[in-house]
């Protein structure tokens, strides 16, 4: 394995971990923008770009885009969070200048105001289909009520209203600020020609224009609110819990991914055992995640509407007892080999580790082997989870209730 890096002169950053034993290669371009970086006049403008960026260039029809990917037998897709938009694909290695030059192409768009106006109407039924399926819809809700006017508190699609009115000149400018060199990267991972890699990003990008552009990473201070969302066609009652949590910089987060492990993990854990295995709920599970300035624990439960308001009470136990006994050594052992597992199988294909490098590279700036996670994950001891619980108390949250019942 080899770490390389490379700055254009426009500021555009190249980023690789060349595995020449690896059979793929997995390539990405990175942007730094997400529904954090938006304002109430462009709300939702983040993931309505990444749409855009399959609709066809100056040099390609939407179509051929997608036959070229098709061609090279890529997998390939795009997400948008509120931190970052990735376009992504994996390929066989002999491929990885096509696939270059065609993600290069795409994030110089058309941005068509027929296709604009096409995909606005996809956008906006998007938004309503996942109204009509709770608990979707709740998260953008539980965020809105924990960070209040703090940008995480954006949702990442926007709303219909907000989609409805956005005029197509305003996402062009959004486009010009946010999708500058400055604050785009290209992260690779596999097997990979980084000289090529560099040489094809300076023949496709070194004439994007730079234009410097800032983030607003002011720490969230969450509040402790409770709603509940009536949804009289669901049939199950769904629980989404956010607290505060460490950030993408802090060192507490490895104990913050370890403590929800133990707490909120799919099986063995202390919502398993208490909740799930007895046939209380479908499913519960406690997640920890790291963004710029803030981090977030993002608590989730699903059950018969009749349980919802005993399963609340169970959820608020769980948090109370371990924010005043900690957990115990024999959690801390199982929990650790359940993340190192997972830091190992992860890093075993290409596209694993362009996550992994992109994002350290993204959040901090940071290269981090396997061997650098499996480190941190082994430091971690129970002082370090009490530690992370009484800072971050986990009974400190904001709660959102969806689904057929009125009150509770």
């Amino acid at each position: 394995m080899q770490f390389r890096k490379q700055v254009l002169d426009n500021g555009l950053e190249i980023v690789a971990e060349v595995n020449d034993e690896a059979r793929s290669s997995s390539l990405g371009f990175f942007v730094r923008t997400g529904a954090r970086d938006e304002t109430d006049d462009v709300a939702g403008v983040s993931h309505f770009l990444e749409h855009m960026m399959f609709k066809g260039t100056p040099t390609r029809t939407a179509e051929q885009v997608n036959l070229e990917f098709d061609a090279l037998g890529a997998d390939y897709n795009a997400f948008t969070s509120e931190e970052q938009t990735v376009y992504y694909a994996s390929v066989l290695p002999e491929y990885q200048g096509r696939t270059t030059e065609l993600l290069a192409d795409m994030l110089r768009p058309s941005l068509r105001t027929e296709d604009f106006d096409t995909e606005k109407k996809v956008i906006v039924e998007e938004i309503r289909m996942y109204l009509d399926q709770p608990p979707f819809g709740a998260d953008d809700l539980v965020r809105s009520l924990h960070y209040g006017k703090h940008p995480l508190g954006r949702s990442v699609l926007g709303t219909v209203e907000s989609i409805e009115a956005l005029p197509v000149d305003a996402m062009r400018a959004y486009f010009e600020r946010r999708y500058s060199p400055t604050n785009i990267m290209v992260a690779a991972a596999g097997k990979i020609d980084f000289d090529k890699l560099v040489e094809d990003v300076h023949r496709y990008c070194h004439a994007w224009q730079r234009i410097e552009t800032e983030r607003d990473i002011t720490t969230a201070v969450g509040e402790r609110k409770f709603q509940v969302l009536h949804k009289p066609k669901s049939t199950q009652e769904y629980v989404i819990q956010v607290a505060d949590a460490p950030s993408s910089t802090d060192a507490d987060r490895y104990a913050a991914k370890i403590l929800t492990v133990i707490l909120g993990d799919d099986s063995g854990s202390r919502f398993f055992w208490e909740i799930v295995d007895p046939g209380l709920a479908e499913s519960a599970s406690l997640s920890h995640h790291d963004g710029q300035g803030s981090g977030a624990f993002i608590g989730y439960l699903a059950c018969d509407p009749e349980l919802a308001a005993d399963n609340l009470q169970r959820l608020a136990k769980i948090y109370a007892d371990v924010e005043a006994g900690g957990v115990t050594e024999t959690e801390l052992a199982q929990a650790k080999s359940k993340l190192n597992s997972r830091v190992v199988l992860s890093g075993e294909r290409p596209r694993g580790r362009l996550f992994n490098i992109g994002g350290n590279w993204m959040q901090r700036r940071e290269y981090r082997t396997i061997h650098d996670d499996l480190e941190a994950v082994d430091r971690i001891t129970t002082a370090d989870l009490a530690a992370v619980v009484k800072k971050w108390p986990l009974t400190k949250n904001t709660t959102v209730v969806v689904g057929p019942l009125e009150t509770i």
